[in-house]
């Protein structure tokens, strides 16, 4: 596949997984966390808002292509 079209097709997966997994973690938020303490909130957020990036390094690690061969 050419490197163009695999950064392509790369950065449309990670803004759909960026706007998919922002719905999820808000909804989750929404429904479990209502009658939380504030630590609680600040714990969940800091967590949902690292998490997404172990997909996106996958997506990013594909788009560079293949590893050189020695």
């Amino acid at each position: 596949m050419p490197v163009r079209l695999r950064k392509f097709i790369g950065t449309i997966l990670i803004i759909v997984l960026v706007l998919l997994y922002a719905m999820l973690a808000v909804t989750i938020a929404t429904l479990t966390l209502a009658q939380s303490p504030w630590w609680v909130h600040l714990l969940y957020f800091l967590l949902s808002g690292v998490i997404w990036v172990l997909p996106a390094m996958w997506i990013i690690k594909w788009m560079a292509g293949p590893a050189a061969k020695k």
